[in-house]
């Protein structure tokens, strides 16, 4: 199978990217950071997420961001939402969330640690709120953990990542983003892992979320790429480091996602120079470098021979 002419981003900066940036930023900035990459051309924007506020307070103003959101909200754009649990899908509705996202693990030790129940335990809490979406009328899309490598167990053998993207799937959610949480795999078991589980869910189903821990984050991509992967989950400017690895990079950055895709002639409908800008915008919010090597390397970059 050959690549995709054109890949879908899935923007998860102001979710996964701010939950784990240790300043808490205020809904009106990460308002304006999504106004921004919708005027870059994003289509897809995870915004945040419906957890207890103890428990991820960067989170805790995800009400009042999809308020405001909803006040200027772009015709063709997706607003989408992590939903922990069926109070959180509840929150996610009554906010105005455009779809919702569910969250497992390949890793009994992470779904523990993480979530504080087993994965069977995960989706006794998620068929109600799949249903529930169901009949809202409501898109769910599934988030695995641990597809290659957990913190705590090492290795993962693949036939969990089978098995628990066969359940999300098959509970109803209509896509299934296989992360690289610590970031530490390598081009050869990642895609095996990938065509093992397209035996159970079809390529066209399935998403990457890769982590840049080990630098490895744009070789994977490129290697799903060559096996149709058309989705690819991404955080502005890099954001979000690894809770594993102290210091370590996390979330690929969605500049050189789409660097990369402009110079496979691969189409995303994203405005690089107009998401540069926004990755700016947040990182002087957070004091800090943009995590994006395009960013650094050139104002408005373009691929080679583009």
């Amino acid at each position: 199978m050959s690549a995709p002419s054109k890949v879908k981003i899935v923007e998860v900066g102001p979710r996964d990217g701010l939950q784990n940036e240790s300043q808490i930023v205020t809904a009106t900035d990460k308002v304006e950071l999504i106004k921004q990459l919708t005027t870059a051309g994003l289509q897809y924007i995870e915004v945040g997420s419906f957890v207890h506020p103890k428990k991820i307070p960067q989170m805790a103003n995800c009400d009042e961001m999809f308020d405001l959101l909803g006040k200027i909200k772009y015709s063709g754009v997706t607003y989408a939402a992590l939903t922990p649990n069926m109070k959180g899908y509840q929150r996610a509705l009554a906010a105005g969330a455009d779809e919702v996202a569910i969250f497992s693990a390949a890793s009994e030790s992470f779904s523990q640690k993480n979530t504080n129940c087993s994965i069977a335990e995960t989706f006794d809490r998620f068929t109600p709120l799949v249903e529930a979406a169901k009949n809202d009328g409501i898109k769910v899309r599934g988030y695995i953990s641990c597809v290659v490598a957990c913190p705590y167990e090492g290795e993962i053998s693949t036939d969990k990542v089978v098995d628990v993207a066969d359940r999300l799937f098959q509970m109803g959610c209509y896509e299934i983003s296989l992360g690289d949480t610590i970031g530490k795999a390598t081009a050869a078991p990642f895609c095996e892992m990938i065509s093992r589980v397209s035996q159970r869910v079809a390529i066209k189903h399935l998403a990457v979320h890769c982590h840049d821990t080990y630098g490895q984050a744009l070789t994977n991509i490129y290697a799903a790429l060559q096996l149709g992967i058309a989705t690819v989950d991404s955080s502005v400017a890099g954001l979000g480091g690894c809770p594993f690895a102290p210091g370590a990079s996390g979330n690929v950055a969605t500049e050189d996602v789409v660097y990369l895709l402009n110079g496979l002639d691969i189409d995303t409908g994203i405005d690089l120079a107009a998401l540069i800008q926004a990755g700016n915008y947040i990182s002087d919010i957070l004091g800090k470098a943009n995590g994006s090597k395009v960013a650094l390397a050139a104002p408005q970059p373009s691929a080679p021979g583009n």
